[in-house]
């Protein structure tokens, strides 16, 4: 997964300035982010603070890492079961 060039404070302050009043026009020039990247960031983190944002990144990263080590594991225990198998 790629990962976001922009941090959890900074996506806060983004959403912050569009509820104060900013358009998407020009959220999306002055920080050089599309206005997709900006809705889908808005449906996402809507009403969330920095901290929030942040706790919810690592999160989401830490079970990804889970996700990719119960693979690796059941992909070994596939493989020794098969082992077994043909030593029986």
């Amino acid at each position: 997964m790629r990962k976001s060039k922009f941090s959890p404070q900074q996506i806060a302050k983004i959403l912050k300035e569009f509820d104060n009043g900013k358009s998407v026009v020009q959220i999306s020039r002055e920080h050089v982010v599309s206005s997709a990247a900006f809705y889908k960031w808005r449906s996402k983190y809507a009403g969330m603070n920095s901290k929030e944002l942040e706790r919810l990144k690592e999160l989401e990263e830490e079970n990804r890492k889970l996700k990719q080590m119960y693979a690796t594991l059941a992909l070994d225990h596939q493989m020794a079961k098969k082992i077994i198998e043909k030593k029986l």
